[in-house]
């Protein structure tokens, strides 16, 4: 389960890293997008994957409970992600009606 789990994290990085590099402004927009996905997997990964095991800790089993930090932290940085897409989304569209492109650098060339 943890090879599977690590296998996934490595490929949405590296997706997300590809995309970061391409000249258009939406693959990189999906390629922050695929990043923070990752990044959020890898912090929920480090509040260990145990099935079965409970959230509340009761006397005398401190050393068998599930962290909340790690899902809380996810939980927020899903949402201020899906605040960030949006406001990026939005530069998006009026980045290229201002310049007639969704070119990075703003110009246009024959190259596909």
């Amino acid at each position: 389960m943890a090879l599977i789990f690590s296998l996934a994290i490595g490929i949405m990085a590296g997706a997300g890293i590809y995309l970061l590099l391409r000249p258009r402004t939406f693959q990189v927009i999906i390629g922050l997008s695929l990043l923070g996905y990752a990044v959020n997997l890898f912090i929920f990964g480090m509040g260990r994957l145990q099935a079965g095991v409970p959230p509340i800790i009761t006397p005398g089993s401190a050393a068998q409970y599930a962290d909340p930090v790690p899902q809380a932290l996810v939980l927020t940085a899903i949402v201020i992600g899906f605040a960030t897409l949006s406001l990026f989304l939005v530069v998006l569209l009026a980045a290229r009606g201002l310049s007639g492109t969704d070119h990075v650098d703003g110009k246009e060339t024959d190259e596909n």
